[in-house]
């Protein structure tokens, strides 16, 4: 699998306190190495009883910090050095760029939320907070502590800006989250927020159009992209909605399901036209249509129609979703994807006719090729920009360029600093 290197050059400092889920911290730690980060390791005395801090050692290559010493780890890692920048610690680590507390107790919330450094995480959390280090807490305990008040002790930590990513409640316990979702987490906390404050809106993946209460007329088209051009929405900052028949269950990216074409264009109008942001305009920023919409539809049968003889559907063309767009919302600004099973030139064609018929901010060119697969190649073609821009690969690394190209055509930046 390729993945990638989002975290290249960051330093992470990986806190493990006591909970049973510390097991879990060498997945995190490889999936945190994966991606390019540099992890450095501070366990409570509890947390060296349930993983041994050798294991941690292998998984990140670096010796666990476990102990209080004259050197003060906490302030040569998340103290007053700058991020980044030098040998800070004597052994080749640098300044954290990150403290990621995975999993935390309720009872290290509860010692950051109301400063109690008595603790080796929590006097890193301490300190972090003090030197405007970005802080991450994924919490993990037994149901039944995550009460009134450890929560109010979460709250305290989010107003002072910590993260959090929340547990996943299962077979009476708060469960640490996903590893791969905490790396989002800490991928948008290190990814440069050039679409913070933006509101984005994705379709993916195919609809379905039901002929009886068993079949239904669909497409091969898998959805991979459109969860992937949201999760590289959410890790540049922006506010994420994905309309889709799918499920990715990611807290950061908030999921409307639907199955035929007319829900999608009804979810897609409902949401444009929902708030009160007034004037010209649409609740969101912009709308990026990667779904493959059905363009025909069909009055179901009631019951299951009988097999062995010939069948005739009566199919009559569905609602062109960018053209309500449009109409509706003429500044918004619209990325459309465009399918053909021709390429080159034709291709190139009827994507940059799709583009003018629509006002597209963007297309995105593919074949039938890419449909469905984990890879593909596609062609961007921007607003005002003379060249094609040629994009191949995993579907992560096509939604980075699409993104690269929406920035730029947007006129966004981030601060890759932050």
């Amino acid at each position: 699998m390729d993945f990638t290197k989002h975290l290249a050059d960051k330093t992470i400092v990986l806190g493990i306190t006591g909970s049973i889920a510390a097991v879990r911290t060498i997945e995190l730690a490889h999936e945190l190495i994966r991606r390019g980060a540099a992890v450095q390791a501070v366990m409570t005395e509890p947390a060296t009883r349930i993983i041994h801090p050798d294991a941690i050692e292998c998984a990140t290559g670096r010796a666990a910090i476990t102990g209080w010493t004259g050197r003060v780890s906490w302030v040569e890692y998340c103290g007053g050095a700058v991020k980044g920048d030098g040998d800070c610690s004597g052994d080749g680590a640098r300044a954290a760029d990150l403290l990621l507390i995975a999993p935390c107790t309720a009872s290290t919330v509860g010692k950051i939320a109301h400063g109690i450094p008595d603790t080796l995480v929590s006097i890193f959390a301490t300190t972090a907070l003090g030197a405007g280090v970005p802080v991450i807490v994924a919490p993990a305990m037994h149901e039944s502590m995550y009460n009134p008040i450890v929560r109010g002790n979460i709250d305290i930590l989010r107003d002072q800006g910590v993260t959090i990513v929340g547990p996943v409640i299962e077979e009476g316990k708060a469960k640490i989250a996903e590893s791969g979702d905490i790396v989002r987490w800490a991928e948008r906390a290190l990814g440069g927020y050039a679409l913070f404050g933006i509101r984005v809106l994705i379709t993916g993946g195919a609809t379905a159009e039901p002929i009886d209460p068993v079949r239904i007329i669909t497409s091969r088209a898998s959805g991979r992209m459109g969860a992937a051009l949201a999760y590289e929405a959410f890790r540049r900052g922006a506010d994420v909605t994905l309309v889709h028949s799918g499920r990715i269950g990611f807290a950061g990216v908030r999921e409307i399901y639907v199955e035929a074409a007319e829900e999608m264009t009804c979810a897609v109008l409902d949401e444009l036209g929902s708030g009160d942001r007034g004037g010209a305009g649409a609740e969101y920023d912009l709308l990026i249509s990667a779904a493959a919409i059905s363009d025909y539809t069909l009055d179901p049968a009631t019951d299951k129609i009988k097999s062995g003889s010939q069948l005739t559907l009566d199919l009559r063309p569905t609602r062109k979703l960018l053209e309500e767009v449009r109409d509706a919302y003429p500044d918004l600004a619209v990325v459309g994807f465009k399918l053909e099973t021709a390429g080159g030139e034709a291709l190139i064609k009827r994507a940059k006719e799709a583009m003018n018929r629509y006002g597209l901010l963007m297309v995105v060119a593919n074949t039938v090729e890419s449909m469905g697969g984990g890879e593909g190649e596609v062609w961007i073609i921007a607003e005002g920009e003379g060249d094609l821009i040629h994009a191949s690969g995993t579907k992560d690394a096509i939604a980075g360029a699409v993104f690269d190209s929406v920035e730029q055509v947007m006129g966004l930046s981030g601060d890759e600093t932050s």
